[in-house]
């Protein structure tokens, strides 16, 4: 009898720390445990007693990388709970800020945390100096998702633009006609990252799992709609503790969830199978290109994925644009009616559904909040994948089996801190 034993204590080229440790013997199943260690830093509890004003402010902070998706959710929630509806120009100005936020977070996963994997480097490093044309493209278009940023939300990383149904500075329209330029101008772009990504070797692996996501047609959902199950269906969004069910699984600091299996998973992969039919033109042709079915049950895909979501979004965007060009901007100012109640708000964040539900007393502050990660929703999904894919490579060697489980993680693109909140 032969054991195979595989501990690896800080995961490389993903956000946060994560370990893995994984023990299989001849002749009995694989003992998988993957494990946050990253320090909690309690979010829910220091966002109790806040005034409304300081909500969406903090919880942006939950993230650097995905500040926007959570000031977005938080937005939603407060929203949500004094009965505010955004105008339409409010609500043009967020999807194009999150197509900024979407295109960054995407590239940065793509060419440099998982892109390295599909061409057996340790670094994008060693993939700049073989060939640092074939790299460019993806940095140019991250750059071009922290200047959406930058210009719509006065800046990349905790944006400050956006606040409760209004925006505070308005871009101008010589901005908006830049911004415009340089998404067509990215164009040639993102169709070199589909030429380098065409053809990469996948690893053969599908576990069949249940996918959760956004749904709101006619639009492919990002920010707001119901959350749909590809095993049950529609969910009204209030009832999403229904549909996450949180649990603690020591010594992890973050939580799982699961729903109607054991785990499930959300995420660009998850997003494709519930919305595929609601993506644009060009990100469907790319789809096709890269061999992105909604029939996929590899999570090695989710890179390849995230490629089609970058094309929608750069269509997407360039459309939000036309229609503030067209339309005209104007200073908003609404009335808060501040008043007691719960609000649920819900984006996909670029790993997944990302839920933020606050309580409010009559002063307007914080009594209760809870917020659902898209990591901790993957966290379980992670488990079972890794079960399953050292079960189906039963005579692979130590360091191969290491590197195909470790790039199997970084392809669900986790935020390790965001989910240990």
């Amino acid at each position: 009898m032969t054991t195979l034993k595989i501990r690896t204590e800080r995961l490389t080229r993903c956000e946060g720390h994560g370990r893995l440790i994984l023990r299989a013997a001849d002749g009995g199943p694989p003992a998988v445990s993957w494990e946050i260690n990253e320090s909690p830093r309690f979010f829910e509890a220091m966002m109790r007693g806040r005034p409304w004003l300081d909500a969406h402010v903090l919880a942006s902070r939950v993230c650097g990388i995905c500040s926007v998706s959570h000031l977005f959710a938080s937005l939603q929630a407060t929203e949500a709970a004094f009965g505010i509806v955004p105008s339409a120009q409010t609500l043009l100005l967020r999807k194009l800020l999150y197509a900024g936020e979407m295109l960054e977070s995407h590239m940065l996963h793509i060419y440099l945390l998982a892109g390295p994997d599909f061409f057996g480097a340790g670094s994008v490093i060693p993939l700049l100096e073989k060939d640092p044309e074939a790299v460019m493209p993806g940095l140019r278009l991250k750059r071009l998702g922290n200047e959406i940023m930058e210009r719509i939300g006065g800046r990349s990383i905790h944006p400050q633009s956006p606040t409760l149904a209004k925006w505070l500075r308005l871009p101008a329209k010589e901005t908006l006609r830049h911004l415009r330029g340089r998404l067509d101008d990215a164009m040639p772009d993102i169709q070199a990252a589909v030429r380098l990504f065409r053809g990469v070797p996948v690893p053969a692996f599908s576990r069949p799992t249940e996918y959760i996501a956004l749904k709101h047609p006619p639009e492919y959902a990002l920010l707001g709609g119901h959350i749909h199950s590809t095993d049950t269906g529609a969910h009204p969004l209030d009832d999403y503790l229904a549909v996450t069910n949180e649990y603690v699984a020591p010594p992890s600091t973050a939580k799982f969830t699961r729903h109607a299996r054991t785990s499930y998973a959300v995420g660009a992969l998850a997003r494709l199978k519930v919305n595929y039919d609601l993506l644009h033109p060009l990100a469907k042709q790319v789809a096709q290109e890269l061999g992105v079915a909604p029939s996929s049950c590899n999570p090695f895909m989710n890179t390849l994925a995230q490629i089609v979501e970058c094309a929608h979004e750069i269509e997407e965007a360039g459309g939000l644009i036309d229609r503030l060009l067209q339309d005209g901007l104007r200073e908003e100012d609404p009335a808060i009616p501040v008043a007691p109640g719960r609000g649920v708000g819900a984006v996909e964040a670029p790993r997944g559904l990302l839920v933020h539900d606050y309580t409010y007393d009559g002063s307007g502050r914080i009594t209760h909040a809870n917020l659902i990660i898209p990591t901790g929703q993957n966290n379980g999904s992670i488990r079972d994948d890794l079960e399953a894919l050292v079960a189906a490579n039963p005579g692979m060697g130590e360091d191969e089996l290491r590197r195909l489980c470790e790039m199997l993680i970084r392809s669900y693109d986790p935020c390790v801190g965001c989910a240990s909140h």
